[in-house]
């Protein structure tokens, strides 16, 4: 395996097959809070079933292969500190694309490396999405390479009151949900393994707050219509708790708007983040 390099930038991962049906895009907008009968077009194959645009991070995942060809790499100790999803056409609710994971960003942060693998996710019709994870690898770092530009300030809200404002409250079971969608971290179930993470119970994942922020977005600014949906890119800054509230803040801009998103406690969970529709 390859020592970390900036010189690595563009290396690419072996293709590789992906499917799901129906019954997986209900169980992932179950997993991001979808509820009969507010959104039942999801949850019910009688609607079609439509399918949630953040969908796409479930196959980025599964994409992140390339991730195992790196030297030097903890998984213990990596973190997930952004995520970001094109959506090229509107996701069908069965499928068969071809996963292709490419190291586009790698940035020495002296006690960390942040690496960015982009999935593109290819059918018989062409590039499908796009999903970009950033990583931050702890105790990787120190490699010779560039810091990287600074995110302070990126995508930072306006001065003035959000457009919209919408508050989805999380269930006590929602990251045991989840995880059924593929993420069977214990620290989001076992309490144990949570006081050993540093946290006093199990915390939600990450990707499920982006879940329940993308459907803000998509309920808000494209009318349910997942067509309209473009892209949405966040950068995760704290932690939900299951049973927290969820409170998504969008500023619009024509066919933009800054996202922000916070808990009923205040602290700001997604930031740096905007999406776009049609």
């Amino acid at each position: 395996m390859p020592a970390l390099s900036t010189d690595l930038v563009g290396l690419k991962g072996d293709p590789s097959p992906y499917s799901w049906d129906s019954k997986d895009t209900m169980l992932y907008a179950c997993g991001v809070g979808a509820r009969p009968y507010d959104d039942l077009e999801f949850l019910f194959e009688g609607k079609g079933p439509k399918v949630l645009p953040t969908f796409a991070v479930i196959g980025g995942m599964a994409g992140m292969g390339v991730l195992g060809k790196l030297e030097g790499i903890n998984p213990m100790l990596i973190l997930h500190g952004s995520e970001a999803i094109t959506l090229h056409r509107e996701i069908p609710a069965t499928g068969k694309v071809t996963l292709e994971g490419e190291l586009t960003e790698l940035w020495d942060k002296g006690s960390a490396a942040v690496i960015t693998i982009a999935t593109t996710a290819t059918d018989e019709q062409g590039p499908l999405f796009t999903a970009s994870a950033s990583i931050f690898a702890r105790g990787s770092g120190g490699f010779g390479g560039e810091r990287g530009p600074s995110t302070k300030g990126l995508n930072a809200p306006p001065e003035r009151a959000p457009d919209h404002t919408i508050s989805d409250e999380t269930r006590i079971e929602q990251a045991a949900v989840y995880r059924l969608s593929g993420d069977r971290n214990p620290l989001h179930i076992d309490p144990e393994f949570a006081k050993v993470g540093g946290f006093e119970t199990p915390i939600l994942h990450g990707l499920c707050t982006y879940g329940f922020v993308g459907r803000a977005i998509l309920k808000a600014l494209c009318g349910n219509n997942p067509a309209a949906f473009k892209s949405f890119e966040a950068r995760f800054t704290d932690v939900v708790y299951p049973g927290d509230t969820i409170i998504t803040k969008l500023w619009v801009d024509g066919k933009e708007a800054i996202v922000q998103a916070e808990t009923q406690k205040g602290n700001v969970v997604l930031s740096g983040a905007k999406a776009t529709f049609s």
